[in-house]
C-alpha cells in the first residue's frame, strides 16, 4: 500500500496559515506529497521549497479570480493536486488542519484494513475547532464534526463546491469513520491576522460593498456568543513551537450551554457531507 498526500495553499506567511506543520504532521504517512503553489504576495513558496523531503513535489498555479463563483477555484486548486496524486489512497490536509501523530496507527490500519475493500470510497475524521486561542475549542453545530480526509484514487473523486469535502459527480462518498481528529486551527490566530485573512476569504463569497459593511461594525473577530470549551488535551508536537511563540489572543469566556444549546446540536440535524457505510 502506498499513500499520496495533497494540499493547495497561497499566502500562507501572510494570513498565518500554519501549512508547515500541517504537511509535516502528515508527511510521515505518505509516500509522496502534492502541493500545489498559488501565486502569492508573500514567501509561501519558498517556505515549502524549505521542506526538506524528497516526498515533496510542488505545482505552480496562477489562481483565475474571474471565475463567476469565484469560491470555486478553492476546489479547483484541490483537483489539480488530486490529479496529480499517484497512489492507491491520497490523503487531503488543509493548510490551517494538522493531525495528531498519536493517531498515526489509527489511520495507517483504517488504510490497510479497507484497501481491498472497495465499496470504501473514503475515510472520515473528526474535527477539533480551535477558536480564539490554542487553549479553546468553539462548540456548536455551525462547526463540522466530521470530514472526509482520505479518498480512494482513480475512481473519480473530486473536491466538492468549495473544498470541504468530497463527490464522485453529484454522489456523495460511501466512507468509513476512523475515529482519528484534525486539529483545526484556522482560528487560532491573533486578531489582526484573523481579521485580514477573513477579508480576503471573504472576496470569495461577497461583494466589496458587503465586506466594508461587515468589517465597519468594528466588533471583533472572536464573538462573545461562541460556545467554547477548555482544550487539556496535547497539541501535536509540530506546534509546539509555533504555540510557544504565539502571542496570546482574545482571552474568550467559557458559556455554559444550556438545554436549547444541546437540542439544536443533536447530530441527527446537521448537514453531512457523505454517506456512513
Amino acid at each position: 500500500m502506498k499513500v499520496s498526500g495533497f494540499t493547495f495553499v497561497r499566502d500562507a506567511i501572510r494570513f498565518g496559515y500554519p501549512v508547515f506543520e500541517s504537511i509535516a504532521s502528515v508527511l510521515p504517512l505518505c509516500d509522496e506529497f502534492i502541493i500545489v503553489v498559488g501565486n502569492s504576495q508573500d514567501e509561501t513558496l519558498s517556505l515549502i521549497h524549505s521542506i526538506n523531503s524528497p516526498k515533496i513535489r510542488i505545482i505552480e498555479t496562477v489562481w483565475d479570480e474571474t471565475l463567476k463563483e469565484k469560491w470555486r477555484i478553492f476546489a479547483q486548486q484541490t483537483n489539480i493536486a488530486l490529479s496529480h496524486c499517484r497512489y492507491e489512497w491520497c490523503f487531503y490536509i488543509q493548510a490551517d488542519e494538522v493531525l495528531h501523530e498519536k493517531f498515526y496507527p489509527r489511520v495507517m490500519k483504517a488504510m490497510e484494513d479497507n484497501l481491498e475493500d472497495h465499496r470504501v470510497q473514503g475515510l472520515l475524521f473528526d474535527y477539533i475547532h480551535f477558536y480564539g486561542s490554542y487553549w479553546t475549542i468553539a462548540k456548536g453545530r455551525k462547526w463540522y464534526r466530521r470530514e472526509i480526509r482520505i479518498v480512494r484514487n482513480h475512481i473519480g473523486v473530486e473536491s466538492y463546491k468549495d473544498a470541504q469535502g468530497f463527490r464522485i459527480g453529484r454522489k456523495k462518498l460511501l466512507v468509513k469513520h476512523i475515529g482519528a481528529q484534525v486539529y483545526h486551527y484556522g482560528w487560532a490566530r491573533p486578531p489582526h491576522i484573523m481579521i485580514e485573512k477573513q477579508r480576503n476569504l471573504d472576496r470569495f463569497w461577497h461583494t466589496d460593498f458587503e465586506i466594508e459593511k461587515k468589517y465597519s461594525k468594528n466588533t471583533g473577530i472572536f464573538s462573545e456568543q461562541e460556545y467554547v470549551e477548555i482544550f487539556k488535551d496535547t497539541h501535536p508536537a509540530c506546534m509546539a513551537q509555533k504555540i510557544a511563540n504565539s502571542p496570546s489572543v482574545d482571552n474568550l469566556q467559557v458559556k455554559k450551554k444550556g438545554f436549547l444549546y444541546f437540542i439544536k446540536n443533536l447530530p441527527i440535524f446537521e448537514y453531512r457531507n457523505y454517506k456512513l457505510i
